[in-house]
């Protein structure tokens, strides 16, 4: 008989990790500005798991607006990290680490880009321009942290996740 179920018992629960991982660093790093875990463990998830990380990225989004309400930032969430997820997956067959580095940062550095999207529905370009200029100073430290962080964590987390597969 063929499997016709979309997820097994063993992705169910391992999404389930990866759901509560990704909390737990967010929360964990919380009262640092612009410094995160999330997006390199999203890029290291999507590379073991595939499009399936895509629900566990929902999930986090769920948790996350279960914690701090829902707001404008839940409309961003709802498609940044999926983009993260689908650039990612574009990248799935690139051997060397390094890409995967750039990816971190520039993902972090153009973060206030990709949130800006909404404004400019609700005000125009201005607003929406305007409101990622603000933030520049941010996404330059969130794109430096993510590249640095990736440099030196991704290599290690990518071992320790092959053991685990």
């Amino acid at each position: 008989m063929q499997n016709k179920h979309l997820f097994s018992v063993k992705d169910i629960a391992v999404i389930g990790m990866m759901t509560a991982m990704l909390e737990a660093v967010k929360m964990a790093l919380a009262s640092v500005p612009n410094v995160e875990l999330v997006t390199l463990l999203i890029i290291l998830f999507t590379l073991f798991l595939g499009w399936k990380t895509l629900i566990a990225v929902w999930a986090f989004v769920g948790i996350e607006c279960v914690v701090w309400g829902i707001g404008l930032w839940t409309i961003m969430y709802i498609y940044i990290w999926p983009l993260l997820v689908l650039f990612t997956l574009l990248m799935k067959n690139v051997k060397a680490s390094w890409p995967f580095w750039f990816l971190s940062g520039f993902f972090g550095l153009f973060f206030g880009a990709f949130c800006s999207i909404p404004y400019f529905f609700i005000g125009g370009p201005s607003m929406a321009i305007s409101w990622w200029i603000s933030g520049i100073p941010y996404d330059l430290l969130h794109g430096g942290s993510n590249f640095l962080i990736a440099m030196v964590l991704f290599h290690p987390m990518n071992a320790m996740l092959k053991k685990l597969a």
